[in-house]
């Protein structure tokens, strides 16, 4: 297995090269929403001139209303990872990590090291994790980030699954006199990574600073106007967050069928632990699947959402061929 595989997920094309097909591929390996929102394809983007700033205003109003707190707090980056790197900079301080998580949160923040729990992190210092978790699926109860959010010096949640799961978000909570940094996604919930828009909130100092570190047009017209709409579109929303539910169970249901006992409460992504998931790995991709391994951890392998039931029952079968 190359490691490519291992050091993130959507490595679609090496997949292809390796292992071939003839059969169209089911990328599993993401945890992005494989039923993306459907109103980008009817928007028309002025690709001939420069992003009005009229526009990057009115979208982080949209989504500052859509994440529940004023706009004064909201910065439109050109993804959550950059804005991640950011903050990193713009604190500078030593940190803590929670582990397993993200590869990013580990090179974020200078001298940083890793906790398994975040009551290992000492009081006064920084912590850096994520809510829902990625890979395990982990989601912290607000009272406890509330709680922590007290006792760090700053606490930077990373929330890219929280649209799923939007009663558990400590966005609303981001104020002048509480050191909280919150990073948003666009792409995994409405299933468009491509058009690289995510958001950090914070208090109006921190979210100062990022706009005179991005300039003047920080995102692309394209990511202006999908997100726009899309933060607007609350039909939508409401029926995916119920959707995803549902399929998030179904491919539980169709894991345990298998023998495999899914982790995690995130719907994107269900993660398994096994002995053998390496293998797991190679016959399902040899089947035109690919899944997400892990290099530190070898017997867990990550199963995003297949996109409808021809999905569903090819990997059914393919996990029964095995």
């Amino acid at each position: 297995m190359s490691d490519a595989f291992r050091w993130h997920g959507g490595r679609l094309a090496v997949a292809q090269e390796r292992y071939g097909s003839v059969e169209p591929w089911i990328d599993l390996s993401t945890g992005i929403n494989p039923v993306p929102w459907p109103g980008s394809s009817r928007i028309a983007v002025d690709w001939a001139s420069l992003p009005d700033p009229s526009a990057l205003a009115e979208l982080e109003a949209v989504a500052a209303a859509h994440f529940g707190l004023p706009p004064a707090h909201v910065c439109a980056v050109p993804g959550s990872e950059i804005g991640l790197r950011m903050v990193g900079q713009l604190i500078d301080r030593p940190a803590c990590y929670l582990t397993p998580g993200y590869r990013t949160h580990g090179e974020a923040f200078a001298k940083a090291r890793p906790v398994g729990d975040p009551a290992e992190a000492p009081s006064g210092s920084v912590l850096m994790m994520a809510s829902p978790n990625n890979p395990d699926g982990r989601v912290f109860a607000r009272e406890q980030l509330l709680a922590l959010a007290e006792r760090m010096q700053w606490l930077v949640i990373d929330e890219a699954f929280a649209d799923c799961m939007p009663g558990g978000s400590i966005a609303p909570d981001i104020g002048e006199g509480r050191q909280l940094v919150v990073l948003r996604s666009f792409g995994k919930f409405f299933g468009l990574a491509g058009a690289r828009l995510g958001f950090v909130l914070g208090p109006t100092p921190i979210v100062a600073a990022c706009r005179r570190m991005l300039g003047d047009w920080p995102v692309s017209a394209a990511a202006i106007a999908f997100g726009t709409a899309a933060y607007r579109d609350r039909g939508w929303i409401n029926a995916t967050i119920e959707s995803l539910r549902e399929q998030a169970a179904g491919l539980d249901a169709l894991l345990a069928r298998h023998g495999l006992v899914a982790r995690g409460d995130c719907p994107l992504f269900r993660l398994v632990e096994r002995d053998d998931a390496a293998q797991l790995f190679e016959h399902l991709a040899r089947r035109a699947i690919l899944t997400r391994p892990f290099h530190a951890q070898p017997r867990w392998l990550r199963f995003g959402l297949p996109a409808d039931a021809a999905a569903m029952e090819r990997l059914d079968k393919a996990l029964a061929d095995g």
